[in-house]
């Protein structure tokens, strides 16, 4: 097939550090290319693709210091999509509802997936403008706020299989990674170290938006030798932090749509042990690849039982669910429904 895959600017295409959207795009992206497909991979010019690159502008926005209007950016984007729309058979649009007008006014199949949360009030009339427009949620408690929209299917994120190795948990640590904002819930990462007594390494971006919270809430906590907080890492160093934890504590306080962190977990053999909110049950099977709970406390005391969770099912679990090439199967037959439906329409 001939497939145009759109990226949001804010990142390369994979990011460099933090980048949730942008690496699904990467690794969905190159293994389609490994699959035998021509890909178009619309996307900042700083992008490492296998497919072709048609540069959105030089450099992801994040990176440069002169961007006051990160949406003027993207507007150009999508018409240079445009422009290319009749070379591709599907369009596969990434940058939520912004790629909505071109999915409406698309002279090729278009289909959306949704990256973000979706419990946000202003969200409601865009969906309801644009009804027609072929969407895919990233898990089935994604959908939950908007019970009206019509979804073609769930297509859960994967990783390439051999992107993360096993480890054996040998650090004795507790492991926290992400994001230092209040949904994500450093604190009570934090909170659950101290109780059950055990070391704490915090490896999270800090944004400008979140830099308050973090001054206020999480810094002062982090006044004790249990608690190690070593800033952002790429890909290259998730390995060995993961590999080496015991668990991956995640006692987040919001919707999660998906939660990469998760299946990066699972990758490394680590268990996983979250608060049950969004997609996590999706993605954790309580007892087996981790503990799905209620609260602080439920954590605290699965934390202590983490040692009767196998860490080799961690990563049969994900041979078996999570993998690029699973994700990109699964899209590919998406692909294959749309333009089949298109083209009887069209005829």
């Amino acid at each position: 097939m001939r497939i145009a895959q759109i990226a949001p600017l804010y990142e390369s295409v994979p990011p460099r550090f933090y980048g949730g959207t942008e690496r699904i795009v990467s690794f969905l992206t190159e293994e389609l290319v490994a699959m035998g497909h021509r890909v178009t991979l619309f996307a900042s010019g700083d992008s490492r693709t296998h497919a072709h690159l048609v540069c959105g502008c030089p450099e992801a926005l994040r990176l440069r210091g002169d961007v006051l209007d990160p949406i003027a950016h993207h507007v150009a984007h999508l018409r240079r999509v445009m422009d290319h729309a009749r070379e591709f058979d599907v369009i596969h649009n990434h940058m939520d509802y912004l790629g909505f007008p071109l999915a409406a006014a698309s002279l090729r199949p278009v289909v959306t997936t949704l990256h973000g949360r979706l419990d946000i009030p202003d969200l409601v009339p865009v969906f309801d403008a644009f009804p027609e427009v072929e969407l895919l949620s990233i898990s089935d408690a994604q959908r939950e706020p908007l019970p009206g929209v019509r979804f073609r299917s769930t297509v859960q994120h994967g990783l390439p299989r051999d992107l993360l190795r096993a480890g054996d948990g040998s650090g004795g640590y507790l492991a926290f990674l992400g994001r230092m904002s209040p949904e994500k819930r450093p604190d009570a990462a934090i909170r659950i170290a101290r109780r059950v007594g055990m070391p704490l390494r915090m490896a999270a971006k800090v944004d400008d938006a979140d830099k308050e919270f973090f001054d206020a809430v999480v810094r002062p906590l982090l006044d004790t030798s249990l608690i190690e907080f070593v800033g952002e890492i790429d890909d290259a160093h998730k390995e060995q932090f993961l590999g080496e934890a015991r668990a991956l504590v995640m006692p987040i306080d919001w919707p999660e749509p998906f939660g990469i962190v998760m299946i990066e977990a699972l990758a490394c053999g680590t268990p996983v042990v979250a608060r049950v909110c969004g997609s996590v049950p999706e993605i954790i099977d309580d007892g087996v690849t981790g503990f799905v709970c209620a609260n602080e406390d439920e954590m605290a005391r699965a934390v202590s039982r983490i040692d009767e969770i196998e860490r080799r099912r961690c990563r049969l679990e994900f041979e078996s669910r999570f993998t690029a090439a699973h994700m990109a199967r699964a899209y590919v037959r998406v692909y294959h429904d749309v333009l089949g439906n298109w083209e009887r329409g069209a005829a």
